[in-house]
């Protein structure tokens, strides 16, 4: 799993919890005052219910008015929000006296819940036949759809843009291929207009996800006027620099370089009126959630539509959700489900024939384009040498040890034929849009279930057929079992032919262990 952190970035444990005003310069950072106490999301203690908003923040969650600046304390992570003058110093922002934050309603919390109730009523899902021209979109976002050949929306797209366009904040989860960027980018790009400042803040775990969802704003919206902006590390700051001083009006972004942007000053959230949060389980499993939480805090809290879309939602989720939105409608479509178009099986093999079978497979495998998955780095380079040798095609290696603009090459090259086959570890497994691959290897079986249906759902995508193998090994069979209970269905075993087998009890049509009967019981004399 690919973390987006470099040694230019600022790690989420420094970064000092701030509310941005949109018309006065960044002050500098003072490192005496980092925040070296950034407290973990603790775990909800009861199942998530959106049928009311939530309760206003707590004193460690609390949201901070649009004109607060919120300084952070040594021994504290509670943001403490003082108010802001134009011409304050440093000094007298220290001594600046606490101040509640501002609510938007004088409502109390039971008041608030009877009056959201009758939006809690769900409206009926459209039909599947509908078009595109009859969800609402905003003529330039229609006519760059229209010109990209697509007609009638997915089932997130038709349930998740008629509530968006209504300014209504949203919980996504759906399987991967399903359209999910196309769900949220169109009815954001509907709902702003060009002003040459940040409206729309999308945040990314990874490189590759913020590169690909930054292409589909520009496609989306190359008729409205408005202008990108991708922000991610592992590269200089001059041309994203450039590209935020230009006028940027949709910024996306992976947490650690946006907040760098911000502490540079050239990054500002005083006009962000809508947050999309994509791959929030990602984000929580490689640690980035802190610093989200941090990021929802400099957007502005009055007014602002959030979006989140993960594909698990565990209970720290469960928990961010109920924080930073507000009344969401849940748009879920069959998140453990694998698509009807993939084909897909495991091939049960001796452990020390691992290597054969996976150039076997891929002889046998009439393939345009092909995926290899590994746990590790170091095995994704040995996999893409073994394949190399054996010379059954082009073969590109995409990992985070990888410098960024080779792994931008690699997936470049893949994507335009230059490579037939890509080994990868999970950095590729979510979201990255290949539309053209038609097989899938598993290397080994993933440790976590949902991964699985994640790379496998690499192929079998737009409603094109795909084929999936999963070599499994007898250490492997917990796994296999973790994803036939995830997907609810018994994935079928399947043998190669003429390849020489090495015996292994995988390959019984009943593996498991004999258990021989016992003996009747001695019957026992009465005395």
């Amino acid at each position: 799993m690919v973390e987006d952190t470099n040694n230019s970035e600022t790690p989420a444990e420094e970064i000092t919890e701030a509310v941005a005003d949109s018309n006065t310069p960044a002050t500098p950072v003072d490192s005496s005052s980092k925040d070296e106490n950034v407290e973990a999301d603790a775990p909800s203690t009861s199942r998530f219910k959106y049928h009311y908003p939530p309760a206003l923040p707590t004193e460690e969650s609390e949201a901070p008015a649009e004109d607060a600046v919120v300084e952070a304390e040594p021994q504290e992570d509670t943001p403490v929000v003082a108010e802001a003058e134009p011409a304050q110093t440093p000094e007298e922002a220290s001594a600046a006296p606490e101040v509640a934050p501002a609510t938007t309603s004088e409502e109390s919390p039971a008041e608030a819940s009877d009056t959201a109730a009758p939006e809690a009523e769900e409206e009926a899902p459209l039909p599947a036949d509908t078009r595109f021209d009859q969800l609402g979109l905003a003529e330039p976002v229609l006519k760059a759809v229209q010109e990209s050949g697509y007609e009638t929306p997915t089932q997130i797209q038709r349930d998740a843009i008629p509530t968006i366009l209504k300014g209504r904040d949203v919980i996504g989860a759906s399987q991967t291929g399903t359209g999910k960027t196309a769900a949220f980018a169109l009815p954001a790009l509907s709902r702003i207009k060009p002003i040459g400042k940040p409206q729309i803040v999308v945040l990314e775990p990874t490189r590759e996800l913020a590169h690909q969802v930054a292409e589909q704003f520009e496609k989306y919206g190359k008729h409205t006027g408005c202008k990108v902006a991708l922000l991610y590390g592992g590269v200089k700051y001059g041309a994203q620099t450039e590209a935020l001083q230009k006028g940027a009006d949709i910024v996306v972004a992976t947490p650690g370089r946006i907040i760098d942007h911000f502490y540079k000053g050239n990054m500002r959230f005083g006009n962000v009126s809508i947050l999309i949060l994509d791959e929030v389980d990602r984000m929580l499993d490689m640690g980035f959630l802190p610093s989200v939480r941090k990021l929802v805090n400099l957007c502005p809290w009055d007014d602002r539509q959030s979006l989140l879309f993960s594909a698990t939602m565990p209970p720290a989720i469960e928990t961010f959700a109920q924080w930073c939105l507000t009344n969401p409608k849940v748009v879920e479509v069959a998140r453990s489900t694998v698509a009807s178009t993939i084909r897909h099986a495991f091939y049960p093999v001796a452990m020390e024939q691992r290597d054969e079978i996976l150039l076997a497979l891929i002889k046998e495998a009439d393939f345009e384009s092909l995926m290899v998955f590994t746990r590790t780095r170091i095995e994704a380079d040995k996999v893409a040498e073994n394949i190399k040798q054996a010379g059954l095609g082009k073969v590109a290696v995409m990992h985070s040890d990888i410098r960024q603009t080779d792994r931008t090459a690699a997936l470049k090259g893949f994507k335009d034929g230059t490579y037939n086959i890509m080994v990868c570890t999970d950095v590729a497994a979510r979201g990255i849009d290949i539309s053209s691959v038609t097989h899938v290897v598993n290397y080994r079986v993933p440790e976590n279930a949902d991964d699985y249906v994640h790379r496998i759902g690499r192929t079998g995508r737009a409603a094109r057929d795909g084929d999936a193998f999963t070599i499994l090994t007898a250490d492997e069979l917990d796994f296999a079992a973790a994803v036939e209970a995830l997907t609810q269905k018994k994935i079928e075993r399947k043998k190669l032919e003429d390849f020489n087998y090495v015996y292994t009890a995988l390959l019984d049509d009943n593996p498991g262990p004999k258990r021989r009967k016992r003996p009747p019981a001695k019957k026992r004399r009465r005395r």
